[in-house]
C-alpha cells in the first residue's frame, strides 16, 4: 500500500470515528424516555425485589443554575428547597398531567414507573427535551400500608443533593456533591401509618447526571416489601 492510500485510509478512519462520536453524543443527549420509564397505570404496584420504589409523579425540571455541586451545603439546600416555586408545593397532591407555572416556565407532572431500581432524572429530562443541567426536580409518590409499621427507616441515594419528607415531616437530607449510592443516607426511625403515606422529595443538581433511589428498611436492615405504591 503506497503512502497516498495509507493517508486516505487514515483519513477515512478518522472521519468515521468523528461521525460515530457525533452520533453517540446526539443519542446521549436525546435518549428515548421509554428506555427508562413507562407510563404508570391506574393499578397499584409493589416495590421491586430489593424494596425500591419505582412509581413516581415527577415534575419537569425547574431552572436552578449552579456551575458546581460543591455549593450544596445543608444551609444552601434548605434555603433552596424552602423557596416557593409553585403554589402549595409541600402539600399539593399532583395528578398525572397537572401543570404548574414557575416564573416563565410552564411545567407538567408525569406519573411514571422507572424500569430500573433508581429513577434516572437526567433521562427523564432529556427524554422530554428539557434542560438537564442546573435543575431542581420534585418527586411525589403514595405508599399504602396494611397496618402501622414502626421503627422503619427511609433509605435514600441521590445525585446530587436532595431532601425527603414523609407525611409532611423531614426524613432525610443529602447534602454536598455526591454520586447516587444505594442506602447512602438513612432516616431516623419512622412510622409508616396504616393507609396512605405521602413521600415527597426534592433533588438539585448543577453539572452531571441526576438520579435517586428510595426504599424503606426494617430495623434489622431487610427491605420493606409488604406495601403498595400508587400515583394518586
Amino acid at each position: 500500500m503506497n503512502i497516498f492510500h495509507r493517508k486516505s485510509l487514515l483519513a477515512a478512519c478518522i472521519a468515521a470515528m468523528i461521525g460515530l462520536h457525533g452520533y453517540a453524543q446526539k443519542n446521549e443527549a436525546s435518549p428515548r424516555l421509554s428506555d427508562y420509564f413507562s407510563p404508570a397505570t391506574t393499578n397499584t404496584m409493589s416495590p421491586d425485589s430489593e424494596g425500591f420504589i419505582q412509581r413516581w409523579l415527577l415534575l419537569e425540571p425547574i431552572d436552578k443554575p449552579n456551575r458546581s455541586n460543591t455549593v450544596f451545603t445543608d444551609s444552601y439546600i434548605r434555603e433552596a428547597f424552602a423557596t416557593e416555586y409553585f403554589p402549595n408545593q409541600f402539600t399539593v397532591l399532583p395528578k398525572d398531567g397537572d401543570k404548574v407555572k414557575v416564573g416563565k416556565q410552564k411545567l407538567t407532572w408525569h406519573a411514571l414507573d422507572s424500569k430500573l431500581f433508581n429513577v434516572k432524572l437526567f433521562r427523564f429530562a432529556s427524554g422530554l427535551k428539557k434542560q438537564v443541567y442546573g435543575v431542581l426536580f420534585w418527586a411525589v409518590t403514595f405508599i399504602e400500608c396494611p397496618e402501622d409499621m414502626e421503627n422503619i427507616r427511609m433509605s435514600v441515594g441521590s445525585n446530587s443533593a436532595s431532601m425527603w419528607w414523609l407525611n409532611g415531616e423531614e426524613a432525610v437530607i443529602l447534602s454536598g456533591d455526591r454520586r447516587m449510592v444505594k442506602d447512602d443516607c438513612l432516616s431516623r426511625r419512622l412510622t409508616l401509618k396504616k393507609g396512605k403515606n405521602i413521600i415527597r422529595g426534592a433533588i438539585i443538581n448543577g453539572p452531571g447526571m441526576s438520579d435517586f433511589c428510595v426504599r424503606f428498611l426494617n430495623e434489622n436492615g431487610t427491605p420493606v416489601n409488604n406495601i403498595t405504591i400508587s400515583y394518586k
